[in-house]
């Protein structure tokens, strides 16, 4: 794990404060509804604040730009549910304080959902409020909000999701739903910036070595040259992009096409938009082919589990891939987790049961 000293925490720190300060740009500071004919000047100035370089939204796409968690002030709310929408803000943005029980490695949710879950093209968490449930074909069936957050924790934080119903489950509840105040139920247009937008596909096989050395001159002075991150007096300054502090092989970021996204709309922090489409593939090719924690449905054999979920995932990551001569995933280690899999999360959902009378 790198310790950062102070002049590296200061030159991480500008870099944070410039993406929160293009987040608060432009004459308007939320937005939602569809786009009919050309965008407002306010809103062009707002959307390129929030996601400077990213694609304007186009006719016929649902535009929602959140309020940042200052907004909740002035809410026609009862100060009782404020309270738990900010509780709901403080574990999104520290997740940390949950580690050793709920989350066992370096990850926040902010770690993959950036500007507290607001950013267009970094996975903006309000669309999961408006569209759940829904059938997911990661774990084929029908999901809830709940269960969408329990992946998360499965998978991203490597741990185990707080209790269905808890104190903390509805507090994350609450602040995605009040993230997504505004948008109605089952949303059917094309929503700008969901996700992480597949990218076009490079010029060139994506390659690790090429990566390797992209990582070096854009990623290393914050995540480390071991892709361990950064923590500076216990707390997470940067992620772990490999190894036992970082995403387990069941992760959606560990899929290639997801992270090339993510690089491409997001990184370096505060610098969107200017690694180019090929080195972002690359950068995702080296990343994603270094070990990390076991995948929570292995079965024990790496081959057999990829195969298992290879049509509705591994396909897109290297799982059970021989890379350099060692098979990928091919291990029992689950980071600084005593468990494979939290107890009872993973579970089969169906509703197809006999209705004859």
């Amino acid at each position: 794990m790198k310790i950062f000293n102070k002049t590296s925490l200061q030159q991480g720190a500008a870099l944070v404060l410039g993406a929160v300060l293009s987040f608060s740009a432009g004459a308007i500071d939320r937005y939602t509804g569809i786009i009919e004919g050309e965008l407002s000047p306010e809103l062009k100035e707002l959307i390129e604040g929030v996601a400077p370089g990213a694609p304007l939204p186009q006719e016929g796409d649902f535009v929602h730009i959140p309020p940042a968690i200052e907004a909740l002030d002035d809410e026609d709310m009862h100060p009782k549910l404020k309270e738990a929408i900010r509780r709901g803000h403080d574990l999104f943005v520290n997740t940390q304080q949950l580690r050793g029980e709920n989350v066992f490695n370096n990850m926040n949710c902010v770690s993959c959902h950036l500007g507290d879950g607001r950013l267009p093209f970094s996975g903006p968490v309000w669309p999961a409020a408006v569209v759940l449930p829904d059938f997911r074909p990661k774990n084929d069936h029908v999901n809830s909000l709940e269960e969408r957050l329990a992946g998360c924790f499965t998978y991203s934080m490597n741990g185990k999701p707080p209790a269905y119903g808890s104190d903390d489950m509805l507090a994350l509840v609450s602040y995605l739903k009040w993230l997504a105040k505004g948008v109605p139920v089952y949303e059917s247009a094309k929503m700008y910036g969901r996700g992480y937008p597949r990218l076009e596909d490079p010029e060139l096989q994506p390659d690790a070595m090429r990566g390797k050395s992209v990582y070096a001159q854009q990623c290393a002075l914050c995540h480390s040259e071991d892709g361990s991150g950064a923590v500076v007096d216990g707390e997470v300054v940067f992620p772990a992009l490999w190894g036992d502090d970082s995403y387990n092989w069941g992760a959606g970021i560990s899929r290639l096409f997801t992270l090339a996204a993510f690089i491409k709309y997001n990184m370096p922090l505060g610098q969107p938009n200017t690694i180019s489409v090929q080195e972002a593939w690359d950068l995702a090719q080296y990343i994603d082919s270094q070990e990390r924690p076991q995948d929570p449905r292995y079965t024990g054999d790496v081959r057999e589990t990829r195969e298992l979920y290879l049509d509705t995932f591994h396909k897109h990551t290297l799982y059970g891939v021989e890379v350099d001569g060692q098979l990928l995933g091919d291990n029992d280690n689950v980071g600084h987790k005593d468990f494979l899999a939290p107890e009872g999360v993973l579970r089969a959902r169906d509703f197809s049961g006999n209705t004859e009378q």
